[in-house]
């Protein structure tokens, strides 16, 4: 197999944000399949200090919305995923945010592959607890990204990357 025959390498450089969303559901079964293979992501001691908490219905899409400046996209989207940290499975902050990440980017792969949309909402960020206490979460739980998902309005997304010689610090 040549390395343009990977279906994992052509899945990553396809996938694009989406933030514009059809007024569709999402099935139940694909949002819990996204968020199996986003369970499988690597973490220090297998750990899997990832927890979601998975919201479709208006009122609380509405206030997440009030949370963020990405308010429309969030209102739009058909389900949130919200994603947090559990402080309790933590052993190290450092790398469970990283283990988090890996977690978020095999959910939008899969999410991707099961032609849905999704994109990462960091911005949310800065509301953290006030997000955690709209849902009425455990105040262990630390926020990590909200994912906005649905079935993509358009597939004209454009996105470019850095040359990786710009990027590559040293090659000995």
């Amino acid at each position: 197999m040549t390395i343009s025959d990977s279906a994992i390498l052509k899945a990553i450089y396809e996938r694009r944000s989406v933030r514009q969303f059809l007024d569709a559901p999402v099935s139940r079964d694909a949002v819990l399949e996204a968020l199996k293979a986003a369970c499988w992501a690597p973490s220090g001691l297998n750990n899997q200090p990832w927890r979601f908490a998975i919201v479709q219905d208006s009122a609380n899409k509405e206030a997440l919305a009030a949370l963020t400046r990405y308010s429309a996209t969030l209102k739009s989207a058909a389900v949130l995923v919200v994603v947090l940290l559990d402080r309790e499975a933590s052993y190290d902050h450092t790398k469970d945010c990283q283990a988090v990440g890996a977690c978020l980017q095999n959910m939008l792969l899969a999410f991707h592959s099961m032609d849905l949309g999704a994109v990462w909402i960091g911005e949310i960020l800065k509301n953290g607890d006030r997000v955690v206490e709209t849902l009425k979460l455990p105040e262990r739980l630390e926020l990590m990204a909200v994912v906005a998902v649905g079935h993509p309005a358009h597939r004209n997304q454009k996105s470019h990357r850095r040359p990786i010689e710009e990027l590559i610090l040293l090659d000995k």
